[in-house]
């Protein structure tokens, strides 16, 4: 019991773990869940405390052992780390398939259903019964012996597959940068990107400025740099990353992984019966078919694509008008766009800046969780974490702890980009009836404070802090004990962004702005100017940011509902036959967008991508009972708390919401906060 990754603990001892430690935690608990699986699957007559508690305990064990491995493989990133977590994974993999195909174990959850007195289990524990039954047979188990080794060995390799898209991206992204020594040609690049791109030399050991593909080096180059031929640069490396084509074409190209990925999960959602992928990730969704989801997002996208193609034309006129420019191209979007920003509002995120301390809007976003759910959120310095930007809090209620978590904030060498939450340790009552508490990872990619100067952050990186912090109070917040559907467990997949988005709300409305910003050197308050600009702009372009969302969402879906390995579906015709339909913005042939689309080749959303809008469709109209009860009434935050938060994934998702809006979802409140409407086209 050396090993720090098999210990009861909370809370990892990250200061003693080390990667000799992971593959031995991995196979010891494999080892020892193999033999208790046999003996527990054995019985004649089981019972949810002799077959599904015991379960969960192995899981639980598992689980908390792989969630810290996979963390630090996604922050720490390391050659010796990711041999280790390529390894694991296969592992873990081969165990899973085997887990879900073990008939005996399945036959046992069947008897346990079939019970006379399973009616008297809590709703969380029937819930979580049947979705076990439905993941057996979305594992394989019904399939004859020939066809399950068919399926597993799909499994595996589809793990590996998805690893190899991940580390190309990371690979093509950490190794390209652009080193510049001459500042003119960083004219217009605002001081704070400066002065990250400078401290990005330094750690290189250059002289000068250097540009990376990371969002807050990137970014500021391609919306304020006024060096055109700069701006191509940088977007040509981005958009080809883990491409045949760009600075790095062919290096880490994930072309053949793509083909290989697709082909792959069609084949096993043919195995269970399925006519495509996206048939099959429907099983566990809020949507029912291909057909409701297609409609859905074609919807949505012929009432927003009059608005974005007025939008565009509004931009390429003030392009010519004002700039002479006659060919805009799609590195020239952010950059004129900003302009026209800054013309038609007098605002830009560089001005909004200095108001958006990362300390400031961290603690803001505390005290509105704890208005809204009555909560106090208290950081804990003295706990182990795996870097020194990494902090843990506990969040209590009246003084008794609900969750833990930590929060990662600051881009940096080695640490995957994007945001994210995850979780760490899931809500969890055993046999012995013992409490375990929900911990979470909450991880963001912001510019971290150089030369003593605090991190300031931009609006949107604000949104994105509390989208992801949405997601770690439904995992945080949960009141079910029952494993598979505390927390986000069991949670449908197209609704589990909806605590997300919803909180998102809180970044706009100026009573809980007066929270999250102040002037980072005079503590003055967001002055009424600028927030009544911020206000102004928030539906700038509003239709090309929805047209563009929805050309991901339908890219991702197409493609897994039309693939065929007779004529299988290249993703790049794929995505420029969607962009065809439903774009604005045309993109150069040399865009390989799909090459890095990690959320859908490596990350869970495959055939999964619209649930970003169709958990916006909930998420605005939730809040749109806030607006008419008020941002902070306690009643709501409280029906919400009870009736989303809390529940996890014991109930379906719209039962739920029903339960807290009375009704069903209505699309006309996403429109409304966005500015679609007929009278704006």
């Amino acid at each position: 019991m050396n090993n720090p990754l098999m210990t009861d603990d909370l809370l990892p001892r990250f200061d003693h773990i080390r990667v000799e430690h992971m593959e031995e935690a991995i196979d010891q608990i494999l080892s020892e869940n193999r033999m208790k699986i046999g003996q527990i699957a054995a019985q004649e007559n089981p019972t949810w405390e002799t077959l599904a508690q015991p379960m969960q305990s192995l899981e639980n064990k598992l689980e908390n052992a792989w969630s810290v491995i996979s963390h630090l493989n996604g922050v720490m990133n390391s050659d010796e780390l990711r041999k280790v977590y390529k390894s694991c994974l296969e592992k873990l993999t081969e165990y899973s398939t085997e887990l879900s195909q073990n008939a005996e174990l399945c036959e046992a959850y069947k008897k346990l259903k079939a019970r006379d007195d399973f009616k008297d289990l809590s709703e969380a524990q029937r819930k979580s019964v049947d979705n076990t039954l439905r993941d057996f047979h979305l594992g394989g188990v019904d399939l004859p012996q020939e066809q399950k080794e068919q399926y597993a060995n799909l499994s595996m390799e589809l793990s590996d597959l998805s690893n190899r898209f991940s580390d190309n991206v990371l690979d093509a992204t950490q190794h390209w940068y652009k080193h510049i020594t001459d500042v003119a040609d960083l004219a217009g690049v605002p001081d704070s990107a400066l002065e990250g791109a400078r401290e990005a030399a330094k750690q290189k050991e250059l002289d000068g400025y250097v540009i990376t593909l990371d969002f807050p080096s990137f970014y500021p180059v391609l919306t304020y740099c006024e060096n055109r031929e700069l701006r191509r640069e940088v977007y040509e490396a981005f958009v080809t990353r883990a491409s045949d084509v760009g600075p790095d074409g062919g290096t880490w190209d994930n072309t053949p992984v793509m083909a290989e990925i697709l082909k792959r999960r069609h084949a096993m959602a043919n195995l269970l019966g399925f006519d495509s992928f996206a048939e099959k990730s429907l099983a566990k969704k809020m949507a029912r078919s291909v057909d409701e989801v297609l409609d859905f997002l074609n919807q949505l996208a012929a009432k927003s694509k009059p608005i974005a193609q007025r939008e565009f034309g509004e931009l390429t006129a003030f392009a010519r008008d004002t700039h002479g420019v006659d060919d805009l191209q799609a590195w020239d979007i952010g950059y004129y766009s900003e302009k026209l920003r800054q013309q038609r509002y007098d605002i830009s995120p560089e001005t909004l800046r200095p108001y958006f301390p990362a300390d400031k809007v961290v603690s803001g976003l505390f005290r509105v969780a704890e208005k809204l759910f009555d909560v106090q959120i208290e950081a804990k310095p003295e706990v182990e974490t795996w870097h020194k930007d990494a902090t843990a809090y506990c969040i209590s209620r009246g003084g008794d702890p609900l969750a833990w978590f930590y929060l990662d904030p600051y881009a940096r060498q080695g640490k995957r980009g994007g945001a994210w939450m995850a979780d760490c340790r899931v809500r969890w009552r055993n046999l012995r009836g013992q409490l375990q508490l929900p911990v979470a990872f909450m991880t963001c990619n912001f510019t971290p404070s150089v030369n003593g100067k605090p991190s300031l952050l931009t609006h949107d990186e604000v949104t994105t802090l509390f989208h992801e912090f949405g997601h770690g109070l439904h995992h945080m917040l949960t009141q079910v004990d029952v494993m598979d559907v505390s927390g986000i467990n069991g949670v449908a997949w197209d609704a589990v962004e909806l605590p997300s988005q919803f909180l998102e709300n809180w970044c706009w409305n100026p009573e809980s702005l007066e929270l999250i910003a102040s002037h980072h050197e005079t503590g003055e308050p967001l002055p009424k100017d600028l927030l009544d600009k911020l206000l102004a702009a928030k539906n700038f372009q509003s239709g090309m940011a929805m047209v563009r969302q929805l050309e991901f969402s339908l890219f991702d879906f197409r493609l897994h509902a039309e693939f065929t390995p007779d004529a299988p579906t290249n993703p790049l015709d794929m995505h420029r036959q969607v962009r065809s339909e439903i774009a604005v913005v045309q993109a150069p042939e040399f865009n390989r967008f799909p090459n890095s689309f990690s959320h859908i080749f490596s990350g869970g959303y495959a055939a999964g991508y619209y649930s970003y809008k169709w958990a916006e469709v909930l998420a605005a109209d939730a809040f749109s009972l806030f607006e008419e009860k008020g941002i902070f009434d306690q009643d709501t935050g409280k029906a919400f708390l009870h009736k989303i938060l809390e529940k996890g994934g014991s109930q379906e998702p719209m039962e739920l919401f029903k339960a807290f809006r009375g009704r069903e979802p209505e699309v006309d409140a996403l429109l409304r906060q966005n500015g679609i409407t007929e009278d704006a086209a």
